[in-house]
């Protein structure tokens, strides 16, 4: 709650803690990027320069990949990466899901995972809080000329404050906190080790503690290590992992609170707050005891007499910490990973793979997640107005046609590339090929990984060949879909929606701020999400487990 309403005093341009310090940076900033403050944008201007940034965003990151092995510091003269591989990074940093089709320390250059990945790490969450910002302008605006409305603030201006007062300060307290438990920040070359029998070991180096911070923080995922947040560089203790846990999932968190200050109704960000917190907190608890009973035939045999499935999972950690950060990162949108979640049983692979259905609205990404949920508040406020017979209304907005269309396109377009690719994948030559295990396990991680990528989560299965240019192009595709169809229909309701009157609330007024409307919200989720994949999800983890239990 104090992060969220200090990030409220940031967004409406209030003074805060760090006013003194950076506002003669911020002007500064201005200034030298000719952008005025007091100019607002309508919804359709907002888009432009949320599209025309993503685009020069990824074209500069587009070539940098290309260019990698000319351009220092790169000591271990790693070169520059295929046309393919170049497109579906930029693309996955660029949407704030961060999928990696490469290890890390084998690929990329020191100079590219900090100007390029680290930079759209920071900068790809922003985007996330400033739709976001725009949304709430759009349902907190109150009077009624037209011409005065329309305008959701400044998105130039919105960037620049998210960076600068909230992703830069976090992050450095996050960077010290991790170094100080031995996360590496450094720019020397690759140790060469010699181990017990006398063979050399390359030790992977890099400024991996500077990435990580914000990694964490802006719900991106993509890890310095090909094992991401299980390798003991990216994740030495069990301090790390605790606060890397706390770090995906607070800004994410935090941002209910700042919507309920800035609407100007606290019990509407707390009732969205609860709403995520009943799906996340039963769905974290069935994850655990599904791992933590293992696999009962092994039990049986005794080849598993810890009874539970560590397969997949760093000792340092265990059971119960993995399937915690398994459900956190799946829900916040973040990505990474410190267990692999293929090793999982079916049913407990199952979770995250559900968590990611829903929309990445539980907590969701930075900025991202809230919006998200909201768009599912005014598709629920509408049923129930279709029960009772009542035109819909939310914080005194009407909600209609067109508001329940932009609606309707943000929840159901990332579906369709989910399952479009999936059956692509499992049904032809090239996705085939990627496919290295039979049956329902290598359908549950084609179906995972284009889940991941279209709900801009960025977590694998692993199991799975993508490093080629079917899969590349086809998760490229998928996480632009689910980035900018989900992103450019809220702008168009938050744009509708500040142009309307406010209507004061009467006797017939639907509260959305109790504990009925937060289970009819909590319904409406998983009924979208359940009907929506159910067939796949049988295809996949429950046919595999029904086998698990035949044996």
């Amino acid at each position: 709650m104090p992060l969220g309403l200090y990030m409220a005093r940031v967004l409406s341009g209030e003074r805060n803690l760090l006013t003194p310090i950076l506002a003669p940076v911020e002007k500064l900033i201005y200034g030298a990027c000719n952008v005025r403050p007091e100019q607002e944008m309508t919804w359709k201007d907002y888009a432009t320069a949320v599209i025309l940034f993503s685009l020069g965003g990824f074209i500069l990151l587009f070539s940098l990949l290309l260019a990698q092995g000319s351009i220092p510091p790169n000591p271990q003269n790693l070169p520059g990466l295929t046309p393919d591989l170049a497109f579906n990074t930029a693309v996955s940093f660029v949407t704030n899901t961060n999928w990696q089709s490469y290890g890390g320390e084998t690929t990329l250059s020191y100079f590219s995972q900090m100007a390029g990945l680290t930079v759209q790490n920071f900068v790809s969450a922003a985007v996330g809080i400033a739709v976001l910002t725009a949304l709430i302008r759009g349902l907190s605006r109150h009077s009624s000329d037209r011409l005065a409305t329309d305008k959701l603030g400044n998105f130039w201006v919105d960037m620049v404050r998210v960076n600068l007062y909230i992703l830069l300060p976090l992050s450095l307290i996050l960077a010290v906190l991790l170094a100080s438990q031995g996360v590496i920040q450094t720019l020397e070359p690759y140790v060469v080790a010699k181990t017990l029998e006398g063979a050399d070991q390359t030790i992977a180096l890099g400024p991996v503690a500077s990435q990580e911070a914000i990694k964490m923080l802006g719900t991106n995922g993509g890890g310095f290590f090909n094992t991401n947040s299980s390798h003991p560089f990216e994740n030495p203790t069990p301090f790390s992992n605790f606060i890397e846990m706390i770090s995906i999932l607070i800004i994410p968190a935090a941002l209910c609170f700042t919507f309920g200050r800035m609407i100007g109704d606290k019990r509407q960000g707390i009732a969205i707050f609860a709403a995520m917190t009943l799906v996340f907190v039963p769905m974290t608890i069935a994850c655990i005891g599904l791992e933590q009973a293992g696999n009962p035939h092994l039990i049986a045999a005794g080849a598993d007499a810890a009874g539970g499935n560590m397969e997949g999972k760093e000792t340092r950690f265990g059971i119960a910490n993995s399937a915690i950060w398994a459900a956190a990162t799946t829900a916040a949108s973040n990505g990474s990973v410190n267990s692999m979640h293929d090793s999982f049983t079916p049913l407990g692979g199952a979770i995250p793979m559900l968590l990611m259905k829903f929309g990445e609205v539980i907590y969701g990404g930075a900025g991202s997640g809230l919006y998200g949920m909201l768009i599912f508040v005014i598709l629920t406020v509408f049923i129930a107005g279709l029960m009772v017979g009542r035109s819909p209304e939310y914080l005194g907005k009407k909600i209609g046609a067109f508001e329940i269309k932009m609606a309707s396109i943000a929840v159901l377009f990332p579906s369709a590339p989910v399952l479009i690719c999936t059956a692509a994948a499992v049904l032809t030559a090239p996705g085939q090929a990627g496919l290295y295990n039979p049956g329902p396990q290598g359908f549950s991680e084609a179906l995972y990984a284009f889940t991941s990528a279209a709900n801009n989560n960025g977590s694998a299965f692993a199991g799975l060949g993508a490093n080629n240019p079917f899969y590349n192009s086809l998760l490229g595709l998928c996480m632009l879909f689910g980035r900018f169809f989900v992103l450019l229909p809220v702008l168009a309701i938050a744009g509708s929606l500040a142009a309307k009157k406010t209507v004061p609330a009467s006797a017939g007024t639907l509260p959305t701020h109790t504990p009925l409307f937060v289970v009819v919200l909590i319904g409406t989720i998983v009924l979208v999400g359940v009907l929506t994949y159910a067939p796949a999800l049988a295809l996949g983890p429950v046919i595999e487990h029904l086998n698990m239990i035949k044996g």
